[in-house]
């Protein structure tokens, strides 16, 4: 089993943090060939990265999507990632390095920043999501590296890069080191909610938000906050982007994607149930480390993307092990833990093992069903009638995927929800919490939820605490249907 925290702990050559001034090879890319791969300028920094790597200059096509699933050198800010397309899971991540200015770079939250200068080493961080920047200061460059098992081969390809021009004075960090969990005030970002949802592989533009908020009829948003199967970087998501869409009335659905049901050394869960739960314990505090570091309040349902798959005797006893033992640990660092599931598989996993162990169900379940419906109905969702399963505001339906939609003049290609959650209370988390519990519930109407107010608390950083017995681990025994 991969474990979730990647420890960093090589060093960086002193070649890498060589200085380069902010003027340096501002104009177009200069590249070329070499029997060792390819050979690419960047403001003053020359490096070569493998033969088979695409090399995408966004300055030049702001739209390019910056995808995490195949071996890429990006350059230059992120623009509006336009062509950012369906895939919301990668299998398998691949290695990807994108530079830009150090000037202009966001100040991202869902990742860990590390600053550095010529001949200092970088201290560990933890990465979760398989992603780590490295701010270059001497060099003013932000260098966000992005990989499958280990980072070696991608940072490999910074090690080996020259600096082309003399010294420069360092330049800023964006962000404090982020293996520090911010302390800043946290943010409610969900309220009783009922009405229309969407999300895409990258967090939206402000623009895309403004505009979709005018004269879309959602009200809803899913962002892929982390994990290490996410498919697209987020160079919008950052606190403050948070805290602007919770003051707009968007209702945030933060969405984890951790290891899939599928075989994959970068991106796979085991199919052991007793490493999937460890699994599962893992990636809550993933989830809640991100979460505090976006200023997420206590008590933010927090979404695990668990993507459909067909093999129901190999799967289903470690997604159900993997998910109760994720709803279980939120719990106990004061989240609320929802999953999103497909009708014909984790579903009906979980739903067969209801009654077995309610009190570790995720709190809310967001099933994947394209059947056009906005409902959340029984049938809708694929559970069976007349159980009580999540009942009561505690369900969400996505019943369109994968279609290109236009609002406000503005088109992104997105999934499409019903969403009906109520007030939740993580079990385990006190009665009389210092912020606010979670969301929502409402009437079946395409609603705009209401503005928020931001609330403050206190942030800390998840403690990881030991392994726990499991809390569920269903015997593997051959799929019904």
């Amino acid at each position: 089993m991969l474990p979730s925290h990647m420890m960093l702990s090589c060093l960086l050559g002193a070649a890498l943090l060589a200085p380069v001034p902010l003027g340096a090879a501002d104009g177009p890319t200069a590249e070329g060939r070499t029997a060792d791969g390819r050979t690419v300028d960047y403001r003053g920094l020359r490096l070569t990265v493998p033969a088979d790597w695409r090399v995408v200059d966004l300055d030049r096509n702001p739209d390019a999507c910056l995808r995490l699933d195949l071996p890429t050198l990006y350059l230059g800010h992120a623009g509006t990632q336009g062509e950012c397309g369906a895939a919301r899971a990668a299998a398998p991540r691949s290695d990807t390095l994108h530079l830009e200015p150090l000037d202009g770079a966001p100040p991202r939250a869902d990742i860990p920043t590390v600053g550095g200068d010529e001949g200092d080493p970088l201290p560990k961080v933890r990465g979760d999501s398989n992603e780590i920047r490295y701010a270059l200061r001497r060099a003013g460059v932000m260098a966000t590296v992005s990989y499958g098992s280990t980072p070696e081969a991608v940072r490999a390809v910074l090690t080996r890069a020259r600096a082309l021009t003399p010294p420069a004075a360092p330049g800023p960090v964006p962000v404090d080191p982020a293996g520090v969990v911010g302390g800043g005030p946290r943010t409610t970002v969900q309220v009783p909610f009922t009405g229309e949802g969407f999300d895409a592989c990258t967090a939206p533009t402000q623009r895309t938000m403004n505009a979709w908020r005018a004269d879309s009829p959602f009200g809803a948003v899913g962002v892929y906050i982390g994990g290490r199967a996410r498919a697209c970087a987020q160079p919008q998501l950052t606190a403050g982007w948070v805290s602007r869409q919770a003051g707009a009335g968007w209702y945030l659905m933060p969405i984890w994607v951790g290891p899939q049901p599928w075989h994959s050394s970068s991106t796979g869960l085991s199919t052991d149930p007793s490493e999937a739960n460890e699994q599962g314990r893992a990636e809550a505090e993933g989830a809640a480390h991100a979460a505090a570091a976006l200023g997420l309040a206590e008590g933010t349902v927090l979404y695990n993307d668990l993507e459909n798959y067909t093999d129901r005797a190999t799967w289903d006893a470690p997604v159900v092990a993997y998910l109760t033992a994720w709803t279980v640990r939120l719990h106990e660092l004061g989240y609320g833990a929802a999953a999103y599931v497909a009708a014909s598989s984790g579903a009906k996993a979980l739903s067969a093992h209801y009654a077995q162990a309610p009190h570790a169900m995720p709190d809310v379940l967001w099933v994947a069903r394209w059947n056009g419906v906005a409902s959340v109905a029984d049938a809708d969702l694929g559970l069976p009638a007349g159980r009580s399963q999540w009942t009561g505001g505690r369900r969400a339906h996505q019943f369109r995927g994968d279609h290109d939609a236009t609002y406000g003049g503005v088109t992104l290609n997105i999934d499409r929800s019903w969403v009906d959650v109520a007030a939740q209370t993580p079990a385990g988390a006190p009665k009389t919490p210092k912020t606010p519990k979670v969301p929502g519930k409402a009437q079946k109407a395409p609603a705009k939820s209401p503005a928020k107010s931001p609330a403050k608390a206190p942030a800390k950083a998840p403690v990881k605490a030991p392994a726990k017995a499991p809390a569920v681990i269903p015997a593997k025994t051959p799929a019904k249907v």
